[in-house]
């Protein structure tokens, strides 16, 4: 079986500050988030709670997925 696809959304503890990711190796993407060795987003709004999380079989699903929960608004993700 190969590994499956993870779509996550994560927020912020200080002020609900979403993002929407997707990985095939949730530990260590989490361990990235929490000890912020990616500059970006994440990083910058200490974005490091895990609050949803889906498994897919493909990437292309899990691409669709996370494309179409980053179009949602704020409301409908919570």
């Amino acid at each position: 079986m190969d590994m499956p696809f993870f779509v996550y959304i994560l927020a912020s503890k200080r002020n609900g500050t979403l993002y929407v990711g997707v990985t095939n190796d949730l530990p260590r993407r989490m361990a990235e988030h929490k000890a912020k060795l990616i500059p970006g987003f994440t990083r910058q709004y200490d974005v490091t709670l895990l609050v949803y999380l889906e498994t897919f079989d493909s990437v292309l699903e899990a691409r669709a997925r996370e494309h179409s929960l980053k179009r949602w608004r704020r409301a409908w993700k919570l």
